[in-house]
């Protein structure tokens, strides 16, 4: 036998005994070293093969737990939506139909979509609209209604203090539906009326009834203004966006009811858009030598008028945004035009003039075209009778009724506790009259009565105790609001059926400071009031529904 063949024979006997003995030398021969270290490297492999499926594992759970969640947040945005499948839920198998029926569970767990039992339209409205989401931590949040200034209209009783955030929400709501009644045409709930017997004839003949009576075709609104207690609210200052730097003298609504004009003796003249929020400013405009003490519109909405204590004043065309110097007027040799009315017609403009003069001048060619002579100096002046008539006071103590057709005065009379007649004022039919004087007397006329010789005033207004500036009835005449430019919140709105003053104007919380100016809007909607501080103050009056 070679030596190669008994080495082989020898390594095969020494393996064999190691094996059956277990011995320590076994154990350390090469070949049993070579065995043990292949051993513990698949072991070493298995291991990291497992890990890694565990990770991979763990990897797609996350995984399908993140599809599924984004699923439920967002829609099936993974996978095509099925019918009858909701997000999460396993898809059907291949070749399986899927139902013909599903639940929408959007509205509740109670509604199906696919049935024959739904009930009819009505017995669905009677239902009411549910809410598509409810808030739980309403329930649960606290509002403290006491400590906001402005929350504290909220309170139904004096002592209260804390209320839910549901109930916050609700008395939100109401004081919402209370500043803004008129919103009925957006109640989504709201039955139409069903037509009957009576209207459908009414309609097949509406033509026919319509023009065989003289009724109006749009029933005006009848509803009283009530006194006392006046319903108003406060909002943004009308010239917010660009205050005065000088008292206002001059506030007043163009005929639209959206456009103001504001004047003062910062030489500015501006126009704002009344919209109650924000009251945007549309134009500026500097008159340079001329501090204004009184600005006007034209009654058909085409031209401002404006002066001060000048021989001349301007016109401002709103059509061609042009402005236009106007004066000395021929013939006279006037100081000041501060002072002037407006016809009704747009056809006359009236100074107040020297001597107890009133100089007439056309609107149209803006010259003099006639003159006016009273016994006293000249201090107020009102239009009436649509502009064929115009009163005036002044420094004698009477009022004068003048014909403008035939430039004569058709009468005078006293004008009842009077020294000097400040102001005067007349009602859009011109059926009352107010004068104001220095000592803060407002006395109130019938019209026909004073120029039928009945003297005494239908009422004697003595809430005020300086000169009366400026006093105006609004659109109806139901509101006379009298001001006093020398007293703090000298302001009043007088309630003229019954002539009494409404008790909770101006109020605590506001202040008018020293009023000068005020205006109605065309429908009696909005309220401004200029101060001497620059500012012009803007308020709705819920009675009316129409600015």
């Amino acid at each position: 036998m070679s030596l190669i063949s008994q080495n082989a024979v020898q390594k095969r006997r020494l393996e064999k005994a190691g094996a059956e003995d277990g011995s320590d030398e076994g154990a350390g021969s090469p070949v049993a070293l070579d065995a043990e270290v292949g051993k513990k490297a698949r072991s070493h492999h298995a291991g990291k093969r497992k890990k890694e499926q565990e990770l991979k594992a763990r990897q797609s759970e996350e995984a399908e737990e993140m599809k599924q969640l984004e699923n439920s947040l967002f829609g099936a945005i993974y996978a095509p939506p099925q019918f009858g499948t909701e997000v999460g839920a396993p898809l059907p198998a291949r070749g399986q139909d899927g139902p013909l029926f599903f639940m929408d569970r959007s509205a509740g767990d109670d509604l199906p979509v696919y049935e024959e039992d739904l009930g009819s339209d009505d017995e669905m409205v009677d239902k009411g609209r549910k809410p598509a989401w409810v808030d739980d931590e309403e329930d649960r949040t606290e509002v403290d209604i006491v400590k906001v200034a402005r929350l504290r209209k909220l309170r139904k009783e004096a002592d209260e203090r804390v209320i839910s955030g549901r109930e916050y929400e609700a008395r939100l709501r109401g004081q919402h539906a209370k500043l803004n009644p008129f919103t009925g045409w957006a109640d989504m709930d709201r039955k139409a009326p069903l037509p009957d017997a009576e209207s459908d004839e009414e309609e097949d003949g509406g033509v026919d009834n319509a023009l065989r009576n003289n009724d109006e075709l749009v029933v005006k609104g009848t509803a009283k203004l009530l006194p006392g207690m006046l319903d108003f609210s406060r909002l943004v200052n009308a010239n917010a966006q660009d205050p005065s730097s000088g008292p206002i003298n001059s506030v007043q609504f163009h005929r639209n009811g959206q456009l103001m004009l504001v004047a003062g003796l910062d030489k500015h003249l501006r126009f704002f858009q009344i919209d109650g929020r924000r009251n945007p400013k549309i134009q500026s405009i500097f008159i340079d030598d001329c501090p204004v003490h009184k600005a006007s519109f034209l009654p058909d909405g085409s031209e401002v008028i404006l002066s001060g204590r000048r021989k001349f004043f301007y016109s401002f065309d709103l059509v061609k945004a042009a402005v236009s110097k106007i004066g000395p007027l021929t013939g006279r040799e006037e100081k000041s035009l501060e002072s002037f009315e407006i016809s009704p017609d747009s056809k006359t403009i009236a100074f107040v003039g020297n001597e107890g003069y009133i100089l007439l001048v056309s609107t149209k060619t803006k010259q003099l075209i006639g003159t006016l002579k009273m016994n006293g100096n000249v201090r107020s002046l009102a239009f009436g009778d649509g502009g064929n008539q115009l009163l005036s006071s002044g420094g004698d103590g009477h009022v004068y009724h003048w014909d403008l057709r035939t430039r004569k005065c058709m009468h005078k009379a006293t004008d009842e506790g009077s020294l000097t007649g400040l102001s005067l004022c007349t009602s859009p039919d011109s059926s009352y009259f107010a004068t104001g004087s220095s000592s803060g007397i407002v006395n109130v006329y019938k019209r026909d009565e004073f120029l039928g010789g009945k003297r005494k005033p239908l009422k004697t207004i003595e809430n005020l105790t300086t000169d009366i500036g400026q006093m105006k009835f609004n659109h109806d005449a139901q509101i006379l609001a009298i001001c006093s430019g020398k007293e703090r919140n000298g302001m009043r709105l007088v309630h003229v059926p019954s002539f009494t003053v409404y008790q909770n104007w101006p109020g605590p919380r506001f202040s008018l400071q020293y009023p000068r100016c005020l205006d109605f809007s065309p429908g009696s909607g909005f309220l401004s009031v200029g101060h001497a501080g620059g500012k012009v103050l803007l308020y709705k009056l819920h009675h009316y529904q129409n600015a």
